[in-house]
């Protein structure tokens, strides 16, 4: 049995409880209009590299969630860009991070149909989002030929900082050619999107989003100097070496960075 969110009754104590609930989640938004067929190989592909990671957040990871929410917290504009996989996984975590960080919400599809673009819009505010943009589309990102160019032009249009889970390679390269600060999500660290970030965090999204949260909560009071310091510290080129050598060696972070 399914329940709204993708949920089924698999018992905790199974040895891949955590994989076949995502799994299910995304066959359920699916199902519910919200997740591209597409959105199924997107999830395997991330899975396999999760798995060669040890399905675990490394220390190098966590440090990259500690600067993404340090950017949130510092940003004049921040955005959450949510596609597909996005809603079906994370929905509530991501109003949790946007309330936490002060950021908007954007949908922003690859496969964008007004249809799907309601349904998720709907999809977050049942989860307790305020107002949800992406739906007006009246701005441009230069430089893209199809539909993830569009977006809102008092959104990410407007955006200083912007979270992109889940990314596509050429969008990522477009926000950075706007000189946007780029945080992106992404198991596989020699991918396009992860190398174009400012801060490419290589974590599974059902465990990076709550994780940013939970800093960015941390940090809640902390003056300038000490956020800058947050984000002094990070290096995204050793992280992604991190990430990467942890995946030939089967999920072992040596360096513990």
């Amino acid at each position: 049995m399914t329940d709204a969110d993708g949920d089924v009754d698999i018992p905790e104590s199974h040895p891949r409880y955590e994989s076949l609930l995502t799994r299910h989640r995304i066959e359920a938004g699916v199902e519910a209009g919200i997740t591209s067929r597409q959105g199924l190989v997107a999830q395997g592909r991330g899975e396999a590299f999760d798995y060669l990671l040890g399905e675990r957040t490394l220390p190098s990871a966590d440090a990259a969630e500690r600067a993404a929410a340090a950017h949130l917290l510092l940003a004049d504009h921040p955005v959450l860009s949510v596609n597909g996989n996005v809603a079906a996984l994370v929905p509530g975590e991501v109003v949790d991070l946007a309330e936490a960080t002060g950021s908007d919400i954007e949908v922003n599809l690859f496969n964008r149909t007004d249809e799907r673009m309601e349904r998720i819009a709907d999809h977050l505010r049942e989860h307790g989002a305020g107002e949800v943009k992406g739906l007006t589309a009246d701005g441009t990102i230069p430089g893209l030929d199809h539909e993830r160019a569009k977006v809102d032009a008092d959104g990410i249009g407007d955006a200083d900082v912007v979270l992109v889970p889940l990314e596509d390679g050429d969008r990522a390269e477009a926000l950075g050619e706007l000189g946007k600060v780029e945080i992106v999500i992404d198991l596989n660290p020699m991918s396009r999107s992860a190398r174009a970030a400012d801060v490419p965090i290589v974590d599974n999204v059902v465990r990076a989003v709550p994780a940013i949260t939970d800093h960015a909560r941390d940090l809640a009071d902390a003056d300038r100097g000490r956020l800058e310091s947050v984000l002094a510290a990070f290096d995204a080129d050793e992280a992604l070496s991190v990430a990467e050598r942890a995946i030939r060696e089967g999920g072992d972070d040596e360096n513990g960075t």
